[in-house]
């Protein structure tokens, strides 16, 4: 059984950092698609980042260059490092997998998510 357990949302004022992480257990990070993804209040979720087996990464424009995607195989964990927050990142991000997708990683089509962790940018 799949378990995707996100950390490290928080307050932060805009200009500020954060490093999401996901935890996870019944897969190994390092072998399928991981992903991050976002949902602000009365928007539709998003795509923010992903990472594949060998290491590919992609963005959404609106954070490209200011987001990180990385993972831990020892720690079999997935992390989001956020700088230069921008008021418009808040929103709960949520940590996915394609169980069974090493590459090309889809920007929507994940089949395990974790719960969600909020994330609030004030100015």
């Amino acid at each position: 059984q799949v378990q995707l357990v996100e950390s490290g949302g928080g307050s932060v004022q805009a200009g500020g950092s954060l490093r999401l992480s996901c935890t996870a257990s019944g897969i190994t990070v390092s072998l399928f698609c991981m992903a991050w993804f976002r949902q602000a209040p009365d928007k539709e979720r998003e795509f923010v980042s992903s990472i594949d087996s060998d290491t590919t990464t992609k963005y959404a424009d609106s954070v490209k260059g200011r987001f990180t995607i990385s993972r831990d195989k020892v720690k079999n964990t997935l992390y989001l490092q956020m700088n230069s927050l921008k008021r418009e990142d808040t929103a709960i991000y949520y940590c996915a997998a394609d169980v069974g997708r090493i590459r090309w990683c889809s920007g929507k089509d994940y089949n395990n998510w974790g719960q969600g962790t909020q994330v609030t940018v004030s100015a």
